[in-house]
């Protein structure tokens, strides 16, 4: 199959850490079929056989393309609706894989270019809208949940990520058959371009990684807990800091070694650190690339996410279950939809609670490596690559 896979994202973000549509394509053309990917100008360009990438200008000046919803993703997705026109126009098509927002575009020229319609279910556009606080009108949200009840109804096929949003697109259609859980469940290397590879990895990211590896050498590995991620309000990473003081009350020698945000998000972390004198105890290393966040997990007592609301699942919850790292996870959707009690260490929201789940898991090392264990067998059951791979499968024989 011919495939054009509309992303409107960067398709591989400029700290090396991809979205999930990456893997989606890769699988893609393993299968034989061949994909251009139209995305966002910003981005990392990767090497796929059998893939080619498209890109609308950068516009370079107007910032960075951030999580969720915003204005400049509205401005960028004017010119994507124009560039899917021009390929559909010079190519044909036999499948569009619209990712997310794409799809309320794909929709309609589905019927003028005569392709088989799938929706990459990546989230509730609708919810989403809730989450970020974007738009905070009722008729906005109506508008949207429209444009999504017929995007469903319309398609081909449905991707979802999780089972809270396959349950959720199940309720939109009676076609049952076309909804397909495929998980976020894979994270292996990435073959950057010659040029990207090169630019991945700046001055201050080495200064930043010697920086971080000379505060965990004055530590021991089996204190040291990470939390890796986005510093988005939903995350819950500064209440997290707010739990470590009990932490580190009870345990001195305990670390929170804390990966990602944005320089702004960081700073505001670093206000809340020190006005709870624990600057020798959180070191907040900011965005590194996804390698080497890896490897300072890798080399933890635990990994923590602290996430307070939603639904989907974080990928970073299916490399965690893969490596055999211990988990300290919150008791929400987002998090029991995969993990249960006998994998992780999962706890309630409030700063006692949460500030326990992690005292428990460094005071029983033995338990929690026990559930990591665990963890990692049912990964390898549920959500590795040859699952994946036999998930993907199947869409392309409904596609058929």
């Amino acid at each position: 199959m011919r495939i054009l896979a509309v992303a409107p994202q960067p398709f591989f973000n400029w700290r090396g850490t991809p979205f999930s549509v990456y893997y989606r394509v890769l699988v893609s053309c393993e299968l034989g079929h061949q994909v251009d990917v139209l995305t966002y100008g910003q981005g990392m360009d990767v090497e796929i056989e059998g893939c080619r990438i498209v890109r609308v200008p950068v516009f370079r000046f107007l910032g960075q393309v951030r999580a969720g919803p915003s204005a400049l993703k509205l401005f960028l997705d004017i010119f994507m609706v124009l560039w899917t026109v021009g390929l559909l126009l010079r190519r044909r098509y036999d499948v569009v894989h619209a990712h997310e927002e794409a799809v309320f575009w794909c929709r309609w020229l589905k019927p003028v270019f005569r392709f088989r319609l799938v929706y990459d279910m990546h989230s509730s556009l609708p919810q989403q809208l809730k989450n970020f606080r974007f738009a905070d009108f009722r008729l906005v949200h109506w508008i949207f949940e429209m444009l999504e009840n017929s995007a469903v109804k319309a398609a081909d096929a449905v991707l979802t990520i999780c089972p809270a949003l396959d349950n959720h697109a199940h309720r939109l259609t009676d076609q049952q058959h076309k909804v397909l859980l495929i998980e976020n469940s894979l994270f292996e290397p990435v073959k950057l371009s010659e040029t990207s590879a090169m630019a991945a990895v700046t001055v201050a990211d080495r200064v930043m990684l010697e920086q971080v590896d000379d505060w965990l050498r004055a530590r021991r590995a089996s204190e040291i807990i990470v939390y890796a991620g986005t510093l988005e309000s939903y995350q819950g990473v500064d209440a997290l800091i707010e739990c470590f003081a009990l932490v580190a009350r009870d345990r001195p020698e305990a670390g929170l070694l804390v990966i990602g945000g944005r320089p702004p998000q960081v700073k505001a972390l670093r206000r809340i650190v020190d006005s709870l004198g624990l600057a020798s105890h959180v070191f907040l290393a900011g965005q590194l690339t996804q390698a080497d966040a890896q490897r300072l997990v890798a080399k933890s007592a635990a990994c923590v996410s602290p996430r307070n609301s939603g639904d989907n699942t974080p990928l970073k919850i299916y490399q965690l279950m893969a490596s055999g790292v211990p988990m300290i996870a919150t008791r929400i959707d987002s998090h029991t939809q995969v993990l249960n009690d006998d994998i992780a260490t999962l706890t309630g929201l409030s700063t006692r609670e949460l500030a326990d789940g992690m005292l428990e898991v460094l005071s029983q090392p033995e338990r929690a490596r026990a559930k990591a264990d665990r963890a990692r067998d049912w990964y390898q059951k549920h959500y590795s690559r040859e699952v994946y791979v036999e998930k993907m499968r199947a869409l392309f024989t409904l596609l058929s």
